[in-house]
């Protein structure tokens, strides 16, 4: 029986040509449904996706022959992995393949806010020239709060210590090793002594609207956030907030809540108030979901995949 192997979303080539080569058939189709794609194309062996579709239970039970799932990114959250585990399908991500790109973008959007060269260019082209209300902070000294310490965590820590900086880091389900200018730490003490916060968690239900009103009235002192891992991990109307009554500083997002689940778009089709206000906001920093769309991390995402599956022995 061919090994098909369907591409539901466009990834680096690299990737179909490396399971050719091993006698994978690869077929394509990144226009149509999920009910289309599983009528049309029931004999599958895989599936390689990124956010276009939804695999749920009901979908992957229709793929009788299916032996694995590969992700391209590290995001899991548009895939039943609890369907996976019970029955015999392999699942792949690639975190390792955006990791630096994710920790780089990062670092740029936190050494912007804190220089507020977003802000200072944007008023030079306004001619107008300000030095002292535009006056930055360096990072050296400060104490950064990384919750999550997964790939993406560690990567953005790795950059950081470079700088001279505390990081306190926080994963519920990863042990973190504590090194010379890296200390596991509590929730609390994250609150306690933060002046910087990057969130690096996977969404799921249970971090789902994970920085809320409470998650900001816990800091101790006024922080710089930072989101570069899912919109809906922050409740925006509550970022919003904590922004204008100086709690947060300013904030860098490359995710926002209401991002279409292909991350290709915004899902509204008039902007909320809420993000109304970050878009005219010069405290806040935008980019359209694109710390791990580098050059490099599209190559790597795919050869990454390529050698977890090609190493995988299927039964």
């Amino acid at each position: 029986m061919k090994k098909i192997v369907l591409f539901l979303d466009s990834v680096h080539p690299v990737l179909s040509e490396r399971l050719m080569d091993e006698d994978y058939y690869c077929l394509y189709d990144y226009q149509n449904s999920i009910e289309f794609i599983y009528n049309t194309y029931p004999d599958i062996f895989g599936l390689v996706i990124r956010s276009r579709i939804n695999l749920t239970s009901e979908a992957l039970a229709r793929f009788t022959n299916l032996r694995f799932i590969a992700r391209s990114g590290s995001g899991l959250e548009n895939i039943d992995t609890e369907y996976c585990r019970e029955n015999n399908i392999a699942v792949f991500n690639s975190p390792e393949g955006n990791r630096n790109a994710v920790a780089e973008h990062a670092m740029g959007l936190l050494l912007t806010m804190l220089n507020n060269i977003t802000k200072s260019n944007n008023q030079i082209k306004q001619a107008v020239w300000e030095r002292e209300l535009n006056r930055g902070e360096e990072l050296k000294g400060k104490t950064v709060g990384i919750i999550g310490f997964g790939h993406n965590g560690k990567a953005f820590a790795e950059k950081l210590l470079s700088f001279g900086v505390l990081i306190l880091a926080f994963d519920k389900y990863v042990e973190v090793e504590s090194n010379q200018g890296i200390r596991s730490a509590s929730l609390e003490e994250i609150y306690e002594l933060s002046d910087v916060v990057s969130l690096h968690l996977p969404l799921t239900d249970e971090t789902f609207y994970y920085a809320n009103k409470a998650f900001f009235q816990y800091f101790k002192k006024n922080i710089y956030f930072l989101n570069i891992a899912r919109g809906k991990l922050v409740e925006t109307t509550e970022l919003v907030e904590a922004l204008k009554c100086g709690k947060v500083i300013a904030a860098g997002l490359d995710v926002v809540e209401y991002e279409e689940g292909s991350f290709e778009s915004l899902q509204v089709d008039e902007t909320p108030e809420p993000l109304t206000y970050l878009m005219n906001s010069s405290l806040v920093i935008l980019t359209p979901h694109i710390a791990g769309w580098t050059k490099e991390s599209y190559f790597l995402l795919s050869d990454v995949l390529a050698d977890k599956i090609l190493s995988f022995s299927f039964s």
